[in-house]
């Protein structure tokens, strides 16, 4: 498989991702361009032998978020000295019942991540355990856990 093909085949779930990932459609947005670019010049390491190109976009996805949000930190760090930072107010993509939208929001971020990468986009516990660099149990864990919680913030009969 190439680079080319890869992406074209996996772009939609790299970007539903990074959506769930950030909560917000236009940092997935930058965050999907910038996977992309770092993808193509690390393609040279991709191994089809540890995984498939999707687990490894993922991968590659969650590393550029999470770089994006360390270096937000440093910089919201130094603005607090200058100015009153804002309330960050979490959102999630469109089209999210209003009772579900809190549920998910009450969520920690490793639970929703969880439950993006897991029930969102249909990704096996162990490609999953890959992405979060995890262990398949500590996912299933995770994610069990996230779902109880969903199902009691929305009065679900388990």
């Amino acid at each position: 498989m190439t680079f080319a093909q890869a992406a074209e085949e996996h772009l939609d779930d790299v970007y539903g991702y990074l959506a769930w990932f950030t909560g917000d459609r236009a940092a997935a947005d930058d965050l999907a361009g910038e996977t992309f670019e770092r993808a193509l010049r690390l393609w040279h390491r991709f191994d089809p032998k540890r995984g498939s190109a999707r687990t490894w976009l993922f991968q590659v996805a969650r590393t550029t978020a999470l770089d994006h949000f360390r270096s937000e930190r440093r910089r919201t760090r130094r603005e607090q000295l200058a100015a009153v930072p804002e309330r960050y107010e979490e959102r999630f993509p469109d089209g999210l019942a209003a009772d579900l939208q809190a549920a998910l929001g009450a969520l920690t971020a490793g639970e929703r991540e969880v439950v993006a990468l897991r029930v969102v986009l249909d990704i096996d516990a162990s490609s999953a355990a890959r992405i979060l660099g995890i262990s398949p149990t500590n996912v299933t864990t995770r994610l069990n856990r996230a779902l109880k919680k969903l199902e009691e913030a929305l009065h679900v009969a388990a």
